[in-house]
Parts: structure tokens; sequence; C-alpha cells
């Protein structure tokens, strides 16, 4: 049996899956409640725009850690087919980075900063890299991919977190204060 085919290397990491899946399918929710919550601020086609750009991108990358904890859990014959699958979601995941980069240059609602390009291009890309790289040496390293999988999925969570609070906080005291009659200020 090679080392692809081998069951083994998953085994031991069902509880961090579970622990960092969960946190990601709870943070959706969250998210959600959170976008509800300010949906009551006046929005027009640019803050659309910047939306694309900064909020949407934290919903998809703690749905991949979702989808990756998913898949590293599922009890596969062997770790191939799991590997395969993570190995697609790093190539998504990178695609979908490109394309988060290229709306935060066209955006006119905000104009991003280093910290912008760190959180919602450099870190997403390096966790998708990751996966991608990962997929592709577990057939000789399925140990070593096996940790390369795991730092991307928490990666990947913390980014969101970053990304979700900073989209919140923007949009209390900044999209708020903008919208609050002058007499209010």
């Amino acid at each position: 049996m090679s080392p692809v085919d081998a069951g083994a290397p998953l085994e031991g990491w069902e509880n961090f899956y579970v622990i960092v899946g969960s946190s990601a399918g709870a943070l959706i929710g969250l998210q959600f409640v959170v976008i509800t919550l300010i949906a009551d601020l006046p929005s027009d086609r640019v803050d659309s725009q910047a939306n694309r750009a900064f909020a949407t991108p934290s919903v998809v990358h703690f749905g991949a850690v979702l989808l990756l904890s998913a898949i590293a859990s599922a009890p596969w014959n062997g770790i191939g087919v799991a590997a395969t699958l993570w190995g697609l979601l790093g190539a998504f995941g990178a695609t979908y980075v490109v394309l988060v980069a290229l709306r935060m240059r066209r955006t006119t609602a905000y104009r991003a900063v280093l910290e912008d390009w760190v959180f919602h291009a450099i870190l997403p890309l390096t966790a998708y890299a990751a996966l991608g790289a990962s997929a592709l040496t577990t057939g000789t390293r399925a140990r070593s991919s096996l940790f390369f999988v795991g730092a991307a999925a928490l990666l990947l969570l913390f980014v969101g977190i970053h990304n979700a609070w900073d989209a919140v906080t923007y949009h209390v005291f900044v999209q708020r204060r903008k919208n609050r009659p002058k007499a209010d200020r």
C-alpha cells in the first residue's frame, strides 16, 4: 500500500478539524447576523462594489475552512482522494484571491492600504497555495503535508476573523458616522 492510499496519516486529526470546522461554521453564521444588523445603513453601488472586494471573501474563506474540515474528516479509504480535493480547493481558492485583488484595485469606495493587501490577498493566497502544494507532496510526505493543510486551515480562519472584524468596524464606526445627521456627530 502506497503512502497516498494509506488512511493512517489522517488519524489523529479528527479533533483538530472538528474544532476548526465548527469555528468556521459558527463564524459564517455570525457574519450573516452582523450583515443583517448593518443592512439598514444606506448603501449604493460603490458600497456594494467594496463589499464584494472586502466582506464576501471572509465568508468564502470560512466556507473553505468548513469544506476542508469536511474533506479531512470524511472516512476515506486512503488519503489520495482527500489530497486531490484539497488540491482543487487550493487552486480554486488561489483563483478567487486573484479576483478579489482585482476587485480591491477597482473599487472606488475605499482605497486599500498595506494591511488590506496582506490580509485580503497575500495571506489567503499563501494559504491556498499551501493547500495546492501539500496535495502535490502527499504521495511522498503525507504527514508533513497534513501539517501544511492544518496550517492553511488555521490561516484562512484567522484571516477571515480579521477581515470580518475589519469590515464590521468600518461599517459601524465609519459608515454610521458618515450617514448620521450632522447634529448628532
